[in-house]
């Protein structure tokens, strides 16, 4: 099934999405016929708007896009899962930007259960010829050219994402996600400081582990070098879902611990 488009007004190439990447993304889940996790994305969304210093309009409530999704996605469409990808862009419709309104446009991605692993592992590498900020603005999901060259290197490379790491050369994320390492008992996750991502749904995933006492989550300042040292690797994107890493360069990792959390976690909802 193709993805579905939805928007607030008709697109216009003058909005400001369009010529100056001002705009912010923020997913939203749906699982079983309904959405999940729906106040965490919802303010993780408010956040990114504050952050990029957007006007947020008074109907953007909680029930709002409760109402809006569910009329045209989970009702209208008739979709029971999948990721909807939201992008709010400033309009280019004021004498200043600061004086501008808001639109938005989302496409849905209908996919299978989004808490269930990918069936196919990835296989990553590290570039070291760009990195990313780890600033305020490198945590939410903005406009970011070295996403876009990550992902045409790893398509050039026969590589299905790339390590991206920041001024530091320590770990950041991924162009699409953040990633976990698994050693014994405990899983190391960059620190948003290092320029990981803000990410309701792995936030969501370590507090289960966290609460459940199934693994010690750590935060760290992770070198290159360490992601050779992990037994397991996951990656968790809230635009695309949740991954395994089979292979990095000439290591290869297991996934069956991660798998089995992951699936503990979903039987918990």
């Amino acid at each position: 099934m193709e993805n579905q488009y939805f928007t607030s007004d008709g697109l216009n190439v003058k909005n400001r999405a369009f010529l100056l990447g001002d705009a912010v993304k923020v997913s939203f889940f749906v699982r079983n016929g309904g959405l999940i996790m729906d106040e965490e994305c919802y303010f993780f969304l408010m956040a990114s708007m504050r952050k990029m210093r957007m006007n947020i309009p008074l109907t953007y409530t909680l029930e709002f896009f409760q109402t809006l999704f569910h009329k045209d996605v989970i009702d209208g469409k008739g979709i029971k899962n999948g990721i909807i990808n939201f992008q709010v862009f400033r309009n280019n419709d004021a004498v200043t930007a600061s004086k501008a309104s808001v639109s938005y446009f989302y496409e849905v991605t209908e996919s299978e259960d989004v808490l269930t692993v990918h069936h196919r592992p990835l296989e990553l590498d590290l570039t070291k010829e760009i990195n990313v900020n780890n600033n305020l603005l490198s945590n939410i999901r903005v406009h970011c050219p070295e996403n876009i060259y990550g992902g045409i290197y790893a398509e050039e490379n026969d590589l299905d994402d790339v390590i991206l790491l920041n001024p530091n050369k320590r770990i950041a994320r991924t162009t699409s996600g953040n990633l976990l390492f698994l050693e014994g008992n405990i899983i190391k996750v960059p620190k948003q400081s290092e320029g990981a991502y803000i990410s309701p749904l792995m936030e969501n995933f370590v507090t289960f582990l966290h609460k459940n006492n199934l693994a010690d989550i750590q935060e760290h300042e992770i070198i290159a070098f360490e992601s050779q040292k992990a037994e397991e690797i996951l990656m968790i994107s809230d635009e695309k879902g949740i991954f395994s890493v089979g292979k990095i360069r000439n290591k290869t990792f297991e996934s069956s611990r991660f798998i089995e959390m992951v699936e503990s976690w979903k039987n918990s909802f």
